[in-house]
């Protein structure tokens, strides 16, 4: 008997094909995904018409900015530690509830203060929410394809940020910047009563549990194995132990990939945040500062999912690395196009295909790397210590902006960051990845 952590869902073995279950729970927590992109990019495009009607400098939006990314470190952490105590399901609910309670109330702040505050706790459920979502969609998705769908499910984030720039182009000059928050408030609200209904438990989760019965109805219900694998006693010793990320061989692996996604997620909120304002202000107008934005998260999911076919076929360090090595020379050439509206979204759309594509299938790697007991764990740790580079980005912008440094000089010194997350991503496949699999 295989044990639940190797337990592969109908379509890993024989036959590709998945099931509706599946191919409904993926859909759905890319719905999810999708609101955190949405939300990330409804502040960023909000923050100039919020800065002109408070009569407030752009660069105090860093601490706005970092507010949200802080909860969202929070969010990751305490959600990731109880998905895998008490189950992907539950804190996925919760946290959806709460951001989208909270996103409601935004429209009504009335200074920066009750904005970051009002971020901190959106964030927390935005962050606590992806744990659950990545976690289920790896343990339902086929060994041999686990790269290619999470990375696929987690494209929903840049699409969700596409939205949120089309939805800021057509709707703010008509409705003002609340409307954003409203749609990012309502749509998660009537989405809840479906993933309550549709998200199955994690079939892994319930095996570790010693939940066979449970289980096994999902099972039933995929069209799945009648007589599956029970987890050895005592498998579940180390569920939600963040100390358990540092044990068992897991302690490089999680340095590791703690920095890269530090690094990376620096990069790419420094990105989403700044370049509205970065090229607004370089003169190329506000057009084309937020078609720059919806350029880059469209090649984001163009990227990722070449990244992960290749990462599925070849193994992910490989061609993750590569993406963020050639990414950071196109982010470098951002700050050389001002001038040329069609060479910016040029450049937007290579540099999300490249470094922010290579930054989602980071995610799936950490999905991967971890087993059942402690996936959600370690997927919440590394989307915590992510977020700190996240809130490092978006301060570190509005201090470089604030003492005048030029845009050409902050794309360089993003597309240097792409270029140390290139770095881990090879340090992953050379020094953790290639030793276990020679093992």
């Amino acid at each position: 008997m295989r044990s639940a952590d190797n337990f592969d869902s109908p379509g890993a073995s024989g036959s590709s094909r998945l099931s509706g279950l599946q191919i409904t729970t993926f859909l759905l927590c890319a719905f999810v995904a999708m609101i955190d992109g949405f939300d990330t990019q409804a502040i960023a495009l909000s923050a100039p018409q919020i800065a002109g009607t408070w009569l407030v400098e752009p660069a105090m939006f860093g601490g706005v900015f970092a507010s949200g990314l802080l909860g969202a470190l929070v969010g990751a952490l305490v959600f990731g530690v109880a998905a895998d105590r008490l189950g992907r399901k539950p804190g996925l609910l919760v946290a959806i509830l709460l951001f989208s309670l909270v996103s409601l109330v935004t429209p009504y702040t009335h200074t920066l203060t009750e904005l970051t505050i009002v971020r901190f706790i959106t964030g927390i459920g935005l962050g606590g929410a992806l744990p659950g979502v990545i976690a289920v969609t790896s343990e339902y998705s086929p060994a041999h394809r686990r790269a290619t769908i999470v990375s696929l499910m987690f494209c929903g984030f840049p699409l969700g940020a596409v939205a949120g720039g089309l939805a800021a182009a057509i709707l703010i000059p008509t409705h003002g910047w609340p409307i954003l928050f409203y749609i990012g408030g309502i749509v998660p609200l009537l989405l809840l009563p479906a993933i309550a209904f549709f998200v199955p438990e994690s079939v892994r989760f319930l095996a570790l549990r010693g939940r066979h019965e449970e289980a096994g109805k999902i099972l039933r219900r995929m069209n799945g194995l009648e007589d599956w694998d029970r987890e050895a006693p005592g498998a579940a010793a180390d569920a939600g132990s963040i100390g358990a990320l540092f044990r068992g061989g897991r302690a490089l692996g999680t340095a590791i990939l703690s920095v890269t996604f530090l690094l990376s997620l620096m990069l790419a909120y420094f990105l989403v945040n700044w370049l509205p304002l970065l090229a607004q202000q370089a003169g190329v107008g506000m057009k084309n500062a937020v078609l720059g934005v919806a350029a880059l998260n469209l090649g984001a999911i163009f990227g990722c999912l070449i990244i992960g076919r290749l990462a599925d076929r070849q193994g992910p360090a490989l061609p993750i690395g590569c993406a963020y090595a050639a990414g950071g020379a196109a982010i470098a050439m951002i700050g050389q196009s001002a001038e040329s509206g069609a060479l910016l979204l040029t450049l937007c759309f290579v540099a999300g295909a490249l470094s922010i594509g290579a930054q989602m299938c980071v995610v799936a790697l950490g999905a991967i790397f971890y087993d059942t007991a402690v996936r959600a764990t370690g997927v919440g740790w590394l989307l915590g210590t992510g977020r700190i580079g996240a809130i490092i980005g978006p301060i570190l912008g509005g201090v470089l902006i604030a003492r005048g440094v030029p845009a050409s000089s902050l794309f360089v010194i993003a597309g240097g960051i792409s270029l140390l997350a290139a770095l881990g991503a090879f340090a992953m496949g050379w020094f953790v990845l290639r030793p276990a699999a020679a093992r």
